[in-house]
């Protein structure tokens, strides 16, 4: 149970960006969510990626290279680092609010501007399919990862599970010494650990990662 303080969008990341459409959010799902205790955003969400991360038996240094390169999108809030504090709540980035409409369409020009600038040669989107239309990175340098099962030689899509894979593979990299600037240099790195194939952007496409799985 959380016991933290309510949660302070004054201490929350890309504040000066995003907390205007935050209040109106909060605002939108009644005022007892900001009335909430909250908690850090690595315990606030719960879901198979984050399980997978195993973000508290990291070692501090893999936590803080954690604190420091994932972003959250969250439906709520936007965009969040892992030791944001939050309230608990429930809200898909698929849904909408009333009077705010499309959370998807709401927040998608205010997190691109709040993400434009962010300083690092290549990020590695493990987004599910609801949150990348919120935010499209420089797809220069940027990486989807998409994962596949193999049996007897066939490939099919990974869906609900997928998330655990994308976790492990972030959790993989944050306990890294070095960071890959390169597409290619990322395939190599994430090979030691994962059987992967990277594929070359098509058309308005990113590169992807192509992990694969035993069925």
């Amino acid at each position: 149970m959380q016991k933290g303080k309510p949660v302070s969008l004054t201490s929350l990341s890309f504040g000066k960006d995003l907390n205007p459409t935050r209040k109106k959010t909060l605002t939108a799902l009644g005022l007892a969510l900001t009335k909430a205790p909250s908690a850090k955003a690595i315990d606030v969400y719960s879901g198979v990626l984050y399980q997978a991360l195993d973000y508290h038996n990291l070692n501090s240094t893999a936590q803080k290279r954690a604190q420091k390169s994932i972003i959250i999108i969250s439906a709520l809030f936007g965009a969040l680092k892992l030791t944001d504090s939050i309230p608990t709540y429930k809200l898909d980035m698929a849904k909408s609010l009333p009077k705010l409409g499309s959370l998807n369409a709401l927040w998608k020009p205010i997190v691109t501007k709040a993400l434009e600038n962010i300083k690092t040669d290549l990020i590695v989107d493990c987004r599910s399919s609801t949150y990348q239309g919120v935010w499209s990175p420089d797809l220069n340098k940027t990486v989807g990862i998409r994962v596949f099962a193999e049996k007897s030689g066939k490939r099919t899509v990974v869906t609900h599970m997928s998330k655990k894979t994308r976790g492990e593979v972030t959790k993989f990299l944050v306990m890294q010494t070095k960071n890959p600037k390169t597409a290619q240099e990322l395939q190599k790195l994430v090979a030691k650990a994962f059987k992967c194939e990277l594929v070359k952007p098509e058309g308005k496409k990113s590169w992807l990662l192509d992990v694969i799985v035993k069925s």
